[in-house]
């Protein structure tokens, strides 16, 4: 397994699971009560920054665990990280629709915050998934 590939398993596991981290915590949060109420803020950017350090600390340990024999990208690491980009950016561009409707219609915040939230984790965890894939699979 290629270093960039090891990378993206990281990127994949950490994205999503600190996403459903995030979406339990506001959950717990809400419990009967209306979940727009709820202050998404302080775990939203804890969720983040918990999953770009964990994300760091993970592609380390990986490496630690079992090294890869270069951490050079290859022609074929640079041709999937660019397909997959292309294919996830579709995924972006069409989920961020979500959230300018809800601008437009003047929701409130707690439900645009999420919506960008939720589209830029599901356009992370997208990318890293069609990497993956043409990893294992090939284009």
């Amino acid at each position: 397994m290629s270093y960039e590939e090891k990378g993206t398993w990281v990127y994949l596991v950490v994205s999503a699971l600190t996403y459903v981290g995030y979406v339990v915590v506001v959950m717990r949060r809400a419990g009967d009560g209306p979940v727009a109420e709820v202050p998404y803020l302080s775990p939203m950017l804890w969720a983040i920054g918990i999953a770009v350090g964990l994300a760091v600390v993970g592609r380390i340990a990986l490496e630690i665990a079992k090294p890869s024999e270069s951490h050079k990208a290859d022609a074929r690491d640079r041709d999937i990280d660019r397909f997959g980009e292309h294919v996830a950016v579709v995924v972006l561009g069409v989920g961020m629709v979500l959230p300018l409707v809800l601008a437009l219609a003047e929701a409130p915040h707690f439900w645009i915050a999420n919506a960008i939230y939720a589209v830029f984790n599901a356009w992370a965890v997208f990318g890293a998934a069609v990497k993956l894939v043409a990893y294992r699979r090939g284009f």
